[in-house]
């Protein structure tokens, strides 16, 4: 891989070419530049195959599952005192890494993920964590280790030698995949720091960075010995709660985890929140599902689309689960619902046939894109 342009007013982007050598970074004086890989400049059908190759020279021996629609993303990679930066901005992605059996401990490295925009989800030794815009997590990149966003995501990586990393924090053991967050006290600090860090690297000088890494050592030391113990919320947090839910309706992976890092708790106080009102998580996500599944069967714009169709847009992976689901809440099945409210609506001459099946409380029911 080469340079194809170095220049302080024009991004590099790194490209892989028949034979060609992986990109060092490139200087100017005493200014180390930084290295851009973009796919906005290549054609749609070479962005995959480029976008991988790149982020292996990065992150070594790790696999991708990427979208079969159109991709994009970019890579910039800087350095601060003697560590690398990198951002990742990417469409819709999961990504594996499996360490080699042969790591030497002495060239262990930590990462630092500081999540810029969408929400992502870091798994390691067991242990799952769901990072807000803001919120930090560490990652042994010594260990296998894997990642899944289901939107448009952007993520800042600090790579940091073990051995650093367990002096700065005076650690042995590195507790990794915990949430650090983002929205109040000194992870806000540190998540402000960390983009302040990325948006100066260039122009730092090597006292000035190591001056800033001090600082933003110190903070993270602080930010984890409090990881363990978070702050529980009151109920007033239940309408972003619900507000989530609603949003997200659609996504099968709409869990317990996505929705408490959304509302800032714990799981557990999450689910103490649906029990305190007699109801309980899985109850809540299942009968809105149901219903939005419901007002679609209902809607005679949806028609061309099968029940199947309806089920899965709304969060359902298996169509013999839905039916069971809905006539025990319904007491209908969904084929007759939708045999009856169709025929409901054609003889409604003020075609409101369907808004008699709905219950009164649903006074705004969305649809789904009828395409």
């Amino acid at each position: 891989m080469r340079n194809e342009a170095v220049a302080v007013a024009r991004p590099v982007c790194l490209r892989r070419l028949p034979g060609a050598a992986r990109a060092e970074t490139a200087t100017l004086g005493d200014l180390v530049m930084p290295q851009l890989f973009t796919t906005d400049i290549l054609p749609p059908a070479d962005r995959i195959d480029a976008w991988q190759w790149n982020a292996q020279q990065i992150c070594g021996d790790c696999r991708f599952q990427l979208p079969k629609c159109s991709f994009h993303g970019s890579i910039e990679i800087k350095h601060l005192a003697g560590l690398r930066l990198t951002r990742f901005s990417s469409s819709p992605l999961f990504f594996w890494k499996w360490p080699s059996d042969s790591t030497n401990p002495d060239n262990r490295f930590c990462i630092v993920i500081t999540q810029l925009a969408g929400i992502r989800r870091y798994v390691q030794n067991g242990g799952s964590v769901l990072l807000n815009p803001g919120d930090t997590t560490l990652i042994d990149s010594g260990r296998p280790w894997s990642s899944s966003c289901g939107t448009e995501c952007a993520r800042l990586y600090l790579r940091v030698p073990r051995w650093m990393m367990e002096n700065r924090l005076r650690m042995r053991k590195i507790p990794v995949t915990q949430r650090i967050s983002g929205t109040r006290g000194p992870g806000a600090i540190l998540s402000r720091l960390s983009q302040s860090l990325y948006e100066e690297a260039e122009r730092l000088k090597v006292e000035e960075a190591e001056a800033a890494l001090d600082a933003y050592f110190q903070i993270l030391a602080a930010c984890m010995n409090q990881a363990e113990s978070p702050v529980q919320r009151s109920p007033q947090h239940q309408p972003r709660i619900q507000r989530f839910i609603e949003e997200h309706l659609s996504d099968p992976g709409l869990g317990p985890a996505e929705i408490a890092a959304a509302a800032d708790i714990s799981v557990r106080h999450l689910h103490r929140l649906f029990s305190n009102g007699g109801s309980t998580l899985g109850d809540c996500i299942r009968e809105r599902r149901l219903e939005q599944c419901r007002n679609d069967l209902a809607n005679p714009r949806l028609g061309s689309k099968t029940i199947t169709e309806i089920a899965f847009l709304w969060g359902f992976s298996d169509s013999a689960h839905f039916s069971r689901s809905f006539r025990r809440q319904f007491g209908i099945c969904p084929r007759n619902f939708r045999a009856q409210t169709g025929l409901k609506t054609w003889h409604d001459e003020k075609g409101q046939g369907a808004r008699g099946f709905l219950r009164p409380e649903i006074a705004e029911p969305r649809y789904s894109n009828p395409n």
